[in-house]
């Protein structure tokens, strides 16, 4: 059913609506006469900001109400940073969408006061690094036990505040988000895949909606990123099988190079000391058999170990 109105589900934070206000105007732009509104939603994840994401357990900390919007009809769709998507959905919408993917990696802001440190390896002994990522933590300390990881919530802005105030001598962000939002000149570096594994779907907007709703899936289907979608869903795949949250350290990433899907994939300890990582290759379009495969070669490496440490069972 042709629709004259059309709402998107969105959190409040700057580069959530940055994002929201993207897919509107890639939207309007190919249907000029549609009305496209925001509906601003408040998020579990957006009202915990004085306690560790990984303490409070669960899945969708950021979407679980932007979906329940969905499931009411206030919303038409829905858009997410993909590394905040959990791979369950309520059975009546699915990700019908993942959009061309931005800088996948990691990015080093040190403090303009502090000694010139270009990468975090140029740290001095026992400076404090802010990040809210356990993932992010662990793949540092394993490189730089010594460092002081502290932990660093709040939008873009709040962090930049805290910095500058001397409260960390770097922190590690998204790099996908600071270009986003215009920061990128507060970028002292990026870190590499090679260093830093990313998140599963790290620089990805994907879009949510009611299965049933033909005119939406049809409206949003022209933003799907093919390459991208493929390769986000095979991290994905990865991040499902091996039943991830956000209390250990999990990444993964792929890219489609000569025809071929490449993928790393690793699961560590939150202290650095254990990293498991391993590198797969298959067809592009049989990117969530190899994200599979690839969990089942971490899981067979040790990090069922792992991961039956933090979650008290292993996993089956």
């Amino acid at each position: 059913m042709k629709k004259d109105k059309v709402v998107i589900g969105t959190r409040g934070s700057k580069l959530a609506l940055w994002q929201a206000e993207w897919v509107k105007a890639e939207l309007q732009r190919m249907n000029p006469e549609l009305k496209i509104e925001l509906n601003k939603i408040k998020t579990t994840g957006d009202k915990i900001l004085d306690v560790p994401l990984a303490k409070v357990g669960g899945k969708g900390l950021f979407v679980k109400e932007i979906e329940e919007a969905l499931l009411r009809n206030e919303a038409d769709l829905a858009v997410h940073s993909m590394k905040d998507v959990p791979t369950e959905f309520p059975a009546e919408l699915h990700l019908a969408v993942i959009c061309k993917r931005e800088d996948p990696r990691d990015a080093f802001i040190a403090r303009s006061t502090a000694p010139a440190a270009k990468s975090f390896r140029e740290l001095p002994p026992g400076a404090t690094v802010g990040t809210s990522s356990l993932r992010r933590a662990c793949q540092l300390l394993s490189i730089r036990p010594d460092l002081r990881i502290k932990q660093l919530r709040g939008n873009l802005e709040t962090r930049f505040r805290k910095l500058d105030e001397g409260q960390f001598d770097a922190i590690i962000l998204a790099a996908a988000g600071v270009k986003r939002l215009g920061w990128e000149q507060r970028i002292t570096g990026v870190i590499g895949p090679e260093t830093s594994l990313p998140a599963i779907g790290q620089g990805a907007i994907g879009i949510e909606c009611r299965i049933t709703d033909k005119f939406i899936n049809d409206l949003i289907a022209p933003l799907n990123h093919a390459e991208t979608a493929l390769c986000v869903r095979a991290e994905r795949a990865l991040l499902k099988r091996l039943q991830g949250g956000c209390q250990v350290p999990i990444a993964a990433y792929a890219v489609i190079a000569g025809g071929r899907l490449l993928m790393d994939g690793l699961v560590g300890s939150v202290t650095g000391d254990r990293i498991i990582r391993e590198h797969l290759e298959g067809k592009p379009e049989d990117g969530e058999s190899v994200g599979k495969m690839l969990a089942e070669t971490l899981l067979s490496k040790g990090a069922d170990k792992i991961l039956s440490e933090v979650y008290g069972s292993s996993i089956e």
